[in-house]
């Protein structure tokens, strides 16, 4: 998997500004100013009416790293620095809300959420906010034909460094990813935009070792993530920073994750696997995975880009050849 693709110019615009120029119709920004309290009372339903819609809490200010454009309609994607009070590790994480966020019709409602990581060390940037691979503005044209649900993305750096591979886990001795991933960056998203309750509106993407992280993270934490896309993914712990700690690293093996949540029935997540036709390497051992482990509270699909390598870019193509459709047909859109 090929490293980060872009290095973002960062302009220092709040998105509370960024949101009245989208092109899209309505100036609510996703990063809320002023009494959340306030918000809160002012959006909230009837009474006795259960809304599953979690309102911003701790709104802060994003930089702007870039626009989107196409069916984007002008959307930003911002960028902060983290500094993860449970993990106390401190990283750039890049977010973008798609086009219907900012909808007035739209004000009282949630929206679902996808953690997507990179492939390689994804450090110090996350590719999937580079313009290149326009993962946003696909999103947004699959979700204006109906393809797939409107998603909030959230883009973490995978790593502290570009040294090594962390597995997406509590390696001990060192900076705590498992709960930077699982745990710091949900609840950034949480405190500035309109999210959902239910584990049901929370998705989670990796390609290569952030399939892993994808794949370890919904298996390890079924009870917020109920979705993984795994592209080309490693299936177990691989990082040389495991040493001399066994069983943290089975802690962390998707092998003994998925056979712990089939021993305790549930709760069911749903993994949609993504491989090119041409990963040699890495295909076989999903196809051992599913059929070991593709049965009981694992709901599992595979697809096969044709013609597709271990890049981002055939994880893309995949997306819109079926994947979106399949996961957003499992996951609660948009509600109040």
């Amino acid at each position: 998997m090929h490293k980060a693709l872009f290095r973002p110019v960062i302009a220092l615009i709040s998105l509370t500004v960024l949101a009245a120029t989208a092109g899209c119709g309505s100036s609510t920004s996703p990063v809320r100013s002023g009494s959340t309290q306030a918000n809160r009372a002012l959006h909230e339903g009837p009474p006795g009416k259960r809304s599953l819609v979690q309102w911003p809490t701790k709104p802060i200010s994003f930089d702007e790293a870039s626009r989107v454009g196409g069916a984007g309609r002008n959307t930003p994607i911002g960028v902060t620095t983290l500094h993860g009070p449970k993990s106390g590790f401190t990283g750039k994480v890049w977010v973008w809300a798609p086009p219907e966020y900012y909808d007035k019709r739209n004000a009282r409602k949630g929206f679902p959420v996808m953690e997507a990581l990179p492939g390689s060390y994804g450090y110090p940037v996350n590719y999937w906010s580079g313009t290149d691979l326009a993962l946003q503005e696909h999103l947004a044209q699959w979700s204006e034909n109906g393809s797939s649900l409107p998603f909030i993305v959230v883009m973490p750096v995978l790593n502290p460094d570009d040294k090594h591979y962390y597995d997406g886990s509590d390696i001990p001795g060192h900076p705590k990813i498992g709960t930077w991933l699982s745990q710091d960056v949900p609840d950034l998203v949480r405190q500035n935009f309109r999210t959902l309750k239910t584990r049901d509106a929370w998705a989670i993407m990796g390609s290569s070792s952030g399939g892993f992280a994808a794949l370890k993270n919904v298996l390890q934490h079924p009870d917020t993530f109920e979705v993984a896309i795994p592209n080309g993914p490693d299936i177990v712990p691989d990082s040389p920073l495991w040493k001399g700690h066994a069983k943290e690293e089975q802690e962390n093996n998707p092998e003994v994750l998925a056979r712990r949540l089939m021993t305790r029935g549930g709760p069911d997540v749903y993994l949609a696997f993504q491989d090119g036709s041409r990963e040699h390497t890495v295909l076989p051992k999903v196809r051992t995975f599913l059929a070991q482990y593709g049965h009981g509270p694992l709901h599992t699909r595979l697809q096969i880009v044709p013609d597709g390598t271990h890049s981002a870019a055939t994880y893309v193509r995949g997306l819109g050849e079926g994947t979106m459709r399949w996961v957003s047909a499992r996951m609660q859109g948009p509600t109040a």
